[in-house]
């Protein structure tokens, strides 16, 4: 199949720090620095973002502020990465925030909404995208302290930050969550992942309903393979190289092709869209 993106096989590699950094990823990934165009789509609003220092994270960040939002960016310790994609949100012409912590800890994740709430004065779209994960052949040699991990940074401070965002949201708010085709076609070394993505799921379909009443809608991006920094440095480096080639379009999605789709969600295009789990998978079905 012909595609102008990278396609398997991609150059062996393992990055030795989780989630990764941009430099050492071979091809790099495409976060839209030179493609995507907004159009005044999101003009005025705040968004807060998390893991948006790379990745999908990176490629919203650029696209939201390309549409006109001002951008909190919130990452692990991943400095330079991070200041990355402030240099590409402030190139826009766009407010861009930097906030680094370990949304696992509780009060963390309340520290970021005040520092967006600081920055901004109010939130207008919340994108819960930062996430951990790591690759076993075998449930014993998961760890109490991986699977806690797991889930606290997934799941738990989803709750956690939606919940102290929301006094801040006005009608018309969107919340953004990123689930996974593993939601729905769990990948067996992927236990503690898999689950918390379909808690994702099933936590945004209870509050898209929960909060409709006042104005704020939720939905989720379900991507399929991406080819980000958490890639080779949570999976094995003979699976890097075929990473993606399982999907019907045989190859990994870059960043910058998930990006549309979240602009869409926060939009007001979207006005009528909550609850939904929009797939972007490369062809791969999810029901």
């Amino acid at each position: 199949m012909s595609s102008k993106h990278p396609t398997p096989s991609y150059p062996e590699q393992k990055q030795d720090t989780v989630p990764g950094r941009e430099g050492p990823l071979t091809p790099a990934a495409d976060h839209g620095e030179q493609s995507y165009r907004g159009s005044g789509r999101l003009a005025g609003k705040k968004a807060l973002i998390t893991g948006a220092d790379s990745g999908i994270g990176r490629a919203v960040a650029i696209a939201f502020a390309r549409e006109g939002a001002d951008v909190l960016v919130a990452y692990l310790d991943e400095e330079e990465d991070a200041r990355e994609t402030a240099r590409w949100v402030e190139a826009a012409g766009r407010k861009a925030e930097l906030f680094a912590g370990d949304i696992a800890q509780p009060e963390v994740c309340r520290a970021l909404v005040a520092k967006a709430v600081e920055a901004f004065g109010r939130i207008d779209v919340l994108v819960n995208n930062a996430a951990f994960q790591m690759s076993h052949e075998k449930l014993e040699e998961i760890s109490d302290e991986e699977w806690d991990r797991t889930f606290a940074t997934n799941i738990g401070a989803m709750f956690r930050i939606t919940k102290a965002a929301l006094p801040h949201f006005a009608s018309g708010g969107a919340i953004v969550n990123t689930a996974s085709v593993n939601a729905d076609k769990p990948r067996p070394t992927l236990v503690p992942y898999a689950a918390t993505k379909a808690a994702i799921q099933n936590f945004s379909a209870s509050l898209a309903q929960l909060l409709a009443e006042r104005g704020i809608r939720v939905n989720c991006v379900a991507p399929g393979p991406v080819w980000t920094p958490l890639i080779p440095s949570t999976m094995p480096a003979e699976q890097v190289k075929s990473f993606g080639a399982q999907t019907p379009m045989k190859r990994a999605a870059q960043p910058a092709e998930l990006a549309p789709v979240y602009v869409m969600l926060a939009s007001e295009e979207a006005s009528y869209v909550s609850g939904a789990t929009v797939a972007v998978t490369g062809g791969t079905p999810i029901i």
